[in-house]
């Protein structure tokens, strides 16, 4: 059970025409703070989203989810490139103002991890130090392609991905191939037998809740080890 825990409502100016819900959760003595994306068919709100939010609370990290314009509208169509790219910069400006100080990381579940990443390719997102994939949307089911990494190349901060070895958005030889371009700024933790949502199947002994445990685990050292600590 999580104690010391805040979960704060939020409004998010992204413009003048628009503003978007967020969920800012906090710790006490958090050592950083992940401003987390949702994926292009589910919210803020979202199990996937709460739970690792918690996940997160547990290990001392704090986190800001917030829903993109589409989302807020109630829509199914996902919003433009330079629409979620301004929701996002929007995020880490609002997480840099409510924890002055605290070190930032971004990113989000499979579209707001993208579109994350492309924010941070055409302008660097002010004080963030990293950014964390939750199955990357490398390509879509059945097309495998490198065209939507093109961008990574432009984003200098170190870059975690957090891949299912099923996940059909992502074939893992495309994306080894991707690391050893980007060299040491890049790190790709595979789970084994989990799909794009890390679902894996009964058979193999192991639950959703225990790769997502071994996910965040693994996320966490990886936080740590970026801020040299």
């Amino acid at each position: 059970m999580l104690t010391n825990v805040n979960v704060q409502p939020l409004t998010i100016t992204v413009d003048d025409t628009q503003s978007v819900s967020g969920l800012l959760q906090t710790t006490a003595k958090a050592r950083a703070c992940y401003v987390m994306a949702h994926g292009a068919g589910a919210g803020m709100t979202h199990p996937f989203m709460a739970a690792v939010a918690d996940g997160f609370a547990e290990r001392g990290i704090a986190t800001l989810r917030y829903q993109f314009p589409y989302m807020e509208r109630g829509s199914k169509r996902p919003d433009a490139p330079k629409v979620a790219q301004a929701a996002v910069r929007a995020a880490v400006g609002e997480a840099a103002r409510r924890l002055p100080g605290l070190p930032l990381f971004a990113g989000g579940k499979s579209f707001g991890g993208r579109m994350t990443s492309q924010a941070q390719a055409a302008a660097p997102l002010a004080g963030v130090r990293g950014l964390v994939f939750f199955g990357f949307p490398l390509h879509p089911a059945g097309h495998p392609s490198e065209e939507r990494a093109a961008h990574l190349a432009a984003v200098q901060v170190p870059l975690l991905f957090l891949q299912g070895t099923r996940d059909e958005l992502a074939d893992l030889t495309l994306l080894q191939a991707l690391g050893d371009k980007l060299g040491t700024r890049m790190r790709l933790e595979r789970f084994e037998h989990a799909d794009h949502s890390f679902h894996v199947p009964a058979r193999t002994g192991r639950t959703d809740a225990d790769v997502r445990v071994d996910m965040l685990d693994r996320c966490a050292a990886w936080i740590a080890t970026t801020l040299g600590r």
